[in-house]
């Protein structure tokens, strides 16, 4: 089966820095379009950034300039760089993305099961 496993979350000082890993599994023979997602206790899940297959990236406004995502298709691994962490950057960070699995199945809105960030004041 295809499997989306993000990696590198923990527990940080304010100003610190992670960097979350997003890596496909045996099973998928591509990502696409890869988004990151994070979601508070009590919060409804929110867009942080996503990046196309050619590479083009997008950030949700508070993590602008902090957060960079970047990918490495050759490990099949989409990366969230995330500097200059706040409290408020506290939650499960997951995975999204389009892909296709080995025997051509394509899969859209993929989702992992999430890291824990949290960022101690």
């Amino acid at each position: 089966q295809v499997q989306l496993e993000e990696s590198g979350g923990g527990l940080v000082q304010a100003g610190g820095s992670l960097r979350l890993s997003c890596a496909a599994n045996g099973s998928i023979f591509s990502l696409n379009a890869v988004g990151w997602f994070r979601q508070a206790p009590g919060k409804q899940r929110e867009y942080v950034a996503g990046i196309t297959s050619g590479g083009s990236t997008d950030y949700e406004r508070s993590v602008n300039g902090r957060f960079t995502i970047f990918r490495d298709n050759a490990r099949k691994s989409v990366y969230l760089q995330m500097n200059g962490l706040k409290p408020e950057d506290t939650g499960v960070y997951y995975c999204n993305a389009d892909l296709m699995a080995e025997g051509g199945r394509m899969y859209y809105d993929y989702w992992g099961h999430g890291t824990q960030v949290t960022v101690s004041s």
